[in-house]
């Protein structure tokens, strides 16, 4: 394949973007980024006869807003697992494995970035449950205490700082009116819309520098970013030792007391992780969806909710697809105990908290090392975070939108969409937290996969800020102006602005989708599969992106979702 070309886009899309000479098919373009992806993934297999045996399809055309290439990059990785999948067949299966290959679609995996929000209960959408303000009713147990409401609701938002060209990505986390009052933002409003309580915000952040607000949240502890260009990111010290390391972050722990291999044993589910246990401390889209796409492949994934935290109540309904879930307060001895019991025969363990912060509890990788030394059996510990392994923002509380302000994301939005200099605009689709759940997925099979060959233990980090950078990236490319356009046209997409929450846009993004791709995301698609009795009842879901050759292997889940906290505390492994 002929080398990418790419132009600087500096006046278009700001400092560090780089626009495509040419504009390939997505499903060329996609071929191209997956050589490129799996060229520069350490471990990943080199081999280029494997790599043809990948085949993607889909529409030549992109199909979400904006010049970012999220469906390509995503598309990518579902393919990467799907190959490191069959290497897992061919190590448990050997002669058996008759059909080696993966096909990915990539329209199937555009839509996956959204997938949150194309779920259908009883026979309505959760974009028609919201509308109808009847998405809350169908919850038993109100996970969000509060979250998103009123205030609440626009406490996480893009705001102009006191230098007009640099805006802040402000984050409530999951308590709005801590961030709020510690900035002196009084709390105790009530407006009549959305727009009211952004512009009351608006009103008090305009007096603060960018610096200032940074320094402030930093000091206390709280979530938020300046919102970078891609070229200002990379200069960034944290951006520099955040691109020190491959987008796939996994190592075997050589320092750890050795531990022998570990091969995958046949069972009578023949996809690829079956007997494998997971189990996942996590919350919100990022952590849930590592554990999601292993269920699909197999895994035993059990996920542990302490009730007393809040958490977004639509995301159950998809991202706890073929898993099990339960209720611990890990404060609590007889809870710890019980989560104590489950970790000890663990093969994956996936948390999604503020990096290092379970390490003071017991749970992190030192520990975690101790136990498998002690079991004689190597363990996978996935973190899940913000910025990365190392670097002095390591430990820095961040979600999606932190992840989208700090590479460049936001701001490339806002100059696509016409805005002065640095007006930013949150991305079209949660696509950090998407990406960010593939490639920890993909890093915890590949450890899986080495574990069973050379034994010991593995360390993975899948990181928001990494996800949204390596679509930034000159080798990836964006989309020139007239063919953003043209999507936008076709699509009927309704233009972002900076005030939205994630929900909001997405909604927009999935009724463009309903216009420009009929059918695709119907009740009866090709692309859902139904599950007649699940805890709400009828559910239809969007299949898993990647397929197997081998059909009785091919990803799927055999439960379907479940609320968080819904099994019994004595839960055991299957």
């Amino acid at each position: 394949m002929a080398a990418h070309q790419t132009t600087p886009g500096d006046k278009i899309y700001g400092p560090g973007t780089f626009i495509d000479n040419e504009v390939l098919p997505v499903p060329v373009d996609t071929r191209r980024v997956f050589e490129f992806l799996a060229s520069s993934t350490p471990g990943f297999t080199q081999d280029r006869n494997a790599w043809r045996t990948v085949n993607f399809s889909g529409g030549s055309a992109p199909m979400i807003p904006g010049p970012i290439k999220a469906p390509v990059v995503a598309a990518a990785l579902h393919a990467m697992c799907g190959l490191v999948a069959n290497e897992i067949l061919e190590l448990r299966d050997g002669d058996a494995l008759l059909d080696s290959t993966v096909a990915v679609d990539t329209d199937h995996a555009g839509l996956w970035l959204g997938s949150t929000f194309t779920t259908y209960i009883n026979g309505l959408d959760v974009t028609a449950l919201a509308r109808t303000k009847k998405l809350g009713s169908i919850f038993d147990r109100d996970f969000e205490k509060g979250f998103g409401k009123g205030l609440a609701g626009r406490t996480t938002a893009l705001y102009q700082t006191k230098d007009p060209h640099v805006w802040y990505q402000l984050h409530g986390s999951l308590d709005a009116e801590k961030t709020l009052e510690s900035m002196g933002i009084p709390t105790n409003v009530n407006f009549d819309t959305m727009k009211e309580y952004y512009q009351h915000i608006q009103k008090y952040i305009i007096n603060w520098s960018p610096n200032e607000i940074e320094m402030h949240n930093i000091r206390h502890g709280l979530c938020g970013s300046i919102c970078y260009s891609p070229a200002e990111w990379r200069n960034t010290v944290m951006g520099q030792r955040l691109n020190s390391h491959p987008l796939v972050n996994y190592n075997c722990q050589t320092y750890a007391a050795p531990t022998p291999k570990v091969p995958f044993t046949a069972t009578t589910d023949k996809r690829p992780l079956a007997g494998i246990k997971v189990l996942e401390m996590v919350r919100i889209i990022a952590g849930p969806t590592i554990g999601v796409v292993l269920a699909s492949y197999g895994a035993d994934v059990i996920r542990v909710n302490c009730s007393k935290l809040a958490d977004l109540n639509v995301l159950q309904l998809t991202l706890n697809a073929g898993k099990r879930t339960i209720d611990l307060d890990i404060t609590r001895t007889e809870d710890r105990t019980l989560l104590d019991g489950l970790i000890s025969d663990v093969d994956i363990f996936v948390q999604g908290y503020r990096f290092g912060s379970l390490e003071r509890k017991g749970l992190g990788l030192r520990s975690m090392l101790e136990l498998a030394a002690q079991r004689e059996k190597g363990i996978i510990y996935v973190d899940e975070n913000c910025y990365g392994p190392d670097g002095p923002f390591a430990e820095r509380p961040g979600w999606q939108q932190i992840g989208d302000a700090a590479s460049g994301t936001s701001y490339v939005i806002g100059k696509s969409l016409g805005y002065p200099k640095g007006h930013s605009v949150l991305p079209p689709l949660p696509v950090s937290d998407m990406t960010t759940g593939i490639i920890g997925a993909l890093g915890a099979m590949m450890a899986l996969r080495d574990r069973a060959t050379k034994g010991g233990s593995y360390h993975v980090v899948s990181s928001l800020v990494a996800a949204d950078a390596i679509a930034l990236e000159k080798e990836i490319g964006l989309y020139p102006p007239e063919v953003v356009a043209q999507t936008a046209e076709k699509f009927g997409f309704v233009p972002s602005t900076s005030d939205q929450f994630v929900s909001e846009i997405m909604i927009q993004v999935i009724d463009g989708w309903k216009q420009g791709l009929p059918q695709y995301l119907d009740e009866d698609s090709h692309l859902m599969t139904d599950y007649q009795n699940g805890p709400w009842g009828q559910q239809k879901l969007l299949k898993p992106v990647a397929k197997l050759g081998n059909d009785a292997a091919t990803p799927r889940w055999t439960t379907p979702s479940v609320p968080n906290c819904h099994h019994a505390k004595d839960i055991q492994w299957l």
